[in-house]
């Protein structure tokens, strides 16, 4: 009976066709941001190969010239310098190098996320007066909920956007660091619990588009996948109704039960989101009997629980100043007791 071996070659061979079917999204996004990205990673790609293409040839070229059998090679074991060939080694590198950090500095503040949208596409400026659609994006173990404020919706594994409208996402986690990422529309960025960062991005073609987390986040990792939705104005005005014909509505409670680990859900819409929900959930007090994080900042920044506590304030004596660095730098102030007055601790 023939060995396997023999015929691996030809089973690899028959096993191209299927890679027809593969859709490298990367190289073929549907949004402008990502279009752009796009771009710099295929130039980035082209610069870097014009030194290591010749690299390898001249490799195999030095390989084949200089081999033991070739007698006619010239051999000049005293050879040590060459300007010209110094120059030609050193200088090509240090040009795309060059062109690699100035490529890097404009693409970065282009394309930072936080960065509100010049254009829509190429040659196309957004015009003047476009207001963004704000989605909130909340990243769950493991799903995803989208709120739209202004729509006054949300949904769960579910999410549309008019095309050719900017697009804001404030993003933040409940628990862990998870990473939004729609591979057609931007790149990823990282959300993470009381936090909340921010992409701007825009989708210029209609169609369905995978969405997934792509940071590592627990069990149920593999299935926190969602679909985005790039609609006409109609489609986006029946996506909104539809949710809004659901009739339920997105509580503090309905949310809470919502945050419990799951996995592989379906999608769900509400016709009604809790006034405040997403500025809860970024600041960790969706349950009632929470501060909330900003407020206990605020705290902080007075001295303490109120006016009898803002008289509880220190700063780092010398010997610590010196060991930090700030012997130099302004003294500050900082909270050193948290502390009630005598009328609270009388209830």
């Amino acid at each position: 009976m023939p060995s396997f071996p023999r015929f691996r070659g030809l089973l690899l061979l028959a096993a191209l066709p299927l890679l027809s079917g593969c859709n490298a999204v990367l190289l073929s996004p549907s949004g402008d941001i990502a279009v752009q990205q796009r771009n710099l990673i295929i130039i980035s790609t082209g610069l870097m190969l014009l030194i290591i293409v010749p690299v390898i040839f001249l490799t195999f070229l030095f390989a084949w010239r200089y081999r033991a059998s070739n007698r006619d090679a010239h051999y000049d074991p005293d050879w040590n310098h060459s300007t010209m060939l110094e120059l030609l080694i050193w200088a090509a590198p240090l040009l795309i190098i060059i062109a690699l950090g100035a490529l890097t500095w404009v693409s970065t503040h282009q394309l930072d996320p936080y960065r509100p949208l010049a254009r829509l596409s190429e040659g196309r400026e957004v015009p003047p007066g476009t207001k963004p659609l704000v989605v909130e994006v909340v990243a769950l173990d493991w799903k995803w909920l989208f709120l739209y404020p202004e729509q006054g919706v949300a949904a769960v594994n579910e999410l549309a956007a008019p095309v050719d409208r900017p697009i804001q996402f404030k993003i933040t986690s409940s628990t862990v660091m998870n990473s939004f990422f729609i591979p057609a529309l931007a790149g990823q960025i990282y959300a993470m619990p009381g936090m909340q960062t921010t992409l701007h991005a825009v989708i210029n073609h209609p169609g369905e588009y995978e969405g997934l987390s792509a940071n590592y986040s627990g069990a149920g990792f593999s299935g926190m996948r969602f679909r985005f939705h790039g609609l006409d104005p109609q489609g986006f005005d029946k996506w909104i109704a539809d949710a809004r014909a659901s009739g339920a509505t997105l509580g503090r409670d309905t949310y809470l039960k919502l945050e419990q680990p799951s996995e592989r859900n379906p999608v769900q819409r509400y016709a009604s989101v809790a006034p405040g929900l997403f500025d809860a959930i970024v600041n960790r007090c969706v349950e009632p009997n929470r501060m909330c994080m900003k407020d206990a900042m605020a705290i902080d920044a007075g001295g303490g629980m109120g006016i009898p506590g803002a008289r509880n304030i220190a700063s780092l004596d010398a010997a610590t100043r010196e060991r930090l660095g700030l012997a130099d730098a302004p003294p500050r102030k900082y909270v050193g007791a948290m502390c009630t007055s005598a009328a609270e601790l009388a209830l």
